[in-house]
């Protein structure tokens, strides 16, 4: 008779839980595609034809780099980013900056460090940052050499050296051999069932600024959810289809696309080398 209890208590035991679990709240489709309803896509590009230049320092005439800038503003009071192009044997005398800048080699081979220092040419896909108020040089040498720049708040002047002092910051100068690069077992960021690798190199007050390596024939997703992102290519060809339109718009090197809120950015690599982006963004990334 007891065990008769027990058994009938156990099965009423066993139903009781089930019809628990049963009543806990399962995601929608739609929460789980919450990146697919997004209603007002803020999804934009730039060619790097459609980049307009103008002279980096006007006080050096002919002699100065050119700018293109790709977003914000460099002489407002904003974050900016824009492409700085050098001639070939270009040697700025030394100087220094009122802010603080990062930047990215594109093209060509780029020089950048104290005036007594030897020559280390950075070829691209290498990262440097330039402390406010340090005198330095930039030199470059190459057919073509650019560069992408950013800083965090404007305007971006060129100042003597004369005016140099010490802001507590210390230069950054990673070659490109030294890029350290991480794969989906070391970064959740990543699709498990992809080759793509990311390599993070700053992150100040929330924001931050990374490498991402497309591999050959990739076909998918950067799916980010901060209010900012801006993303350059630094190596290879991409396709980007718009959301607005559907249109697909080829980016080559120094090409920009970036969105102002939650995105999904539709992404192809067609080519046989690897794509790599620079992205800078104040919230978390997913690449599927």
């Amino acid at each position: 008779m007891n065990l008769r209890i027990e058994h009938i208590t156990l099965i009423f035991s066993f139903l009781f839980l089930a019809s628990c679990k049963n009543d806990r709240p399962v995601k929608s489709e739609t929460e789980n595609n919450s990146f697919e309803q997004i209603q007002n896509p803020t999804n934009k590009v730039l060619l790097s034809s459609e980049i307009e230049w103008e002279k980096l320092n006007p006080a050096r005439g002919d002699q100065s780099p050119q700018a293109g800038t790709i977003w914000g503003d460099r002489n407002g009071e904003v974050a900016t980013g824009f492409l700085a192009k050098f001639v070939d044997g270009f040697s700025s005398p030394p100087h220094i900056h009122n802010v603080t800048y990062r930047a990215v080699v594109i093209k060509g081979s780029i020089h950048n460090d104290d005036p007594e220092a030897e020559n280390m040419w950075m070829k691209p896909v290498s990262f440097w940052t330039q402390p406010q108020g340090e005198s330095h040089i930039t030199s470059a040498k190459g057919e073509e050499n650019i560069a992408l720049v950013e800083i965090d708040k404007g305007p971006y002047l060129v100042k003597s050296s004369e005016e140099a002092y010490d802001n507590g910051e210390r230069p950054i100068n990673i070659h490109t051999s030294n890029v350290v690069w991480l794969n989906s077992k070391k970064s959740n960021w990543l699709d498990p069932n992809s080759e793509t690798e990311i390599s993070f190199l700053w992150d100040d007050n929330g924001s931050r600024g990374l490498f991402l390596k497309l591999p050959e024939a990739f076909n998918g997703t950067i799916k980010t959810d901060g209010s900012v992102l801006h993303s350059v290519v630094i190596q290879g060809e991409l396709n980007y289809k718009l959301p607005q339109d559907q249109k697909i718009k080829v980016l080559n090197t120094g090409s920009y696309f970036g969105a102002t809120s939650k995105a999904v950015h539709n992404i192809s690599n067609n080519s046989d080398n690897d794509i790599i982006l620079y992205v800078r963004t104040n919230g978390n990334i997913k690449v599927e």
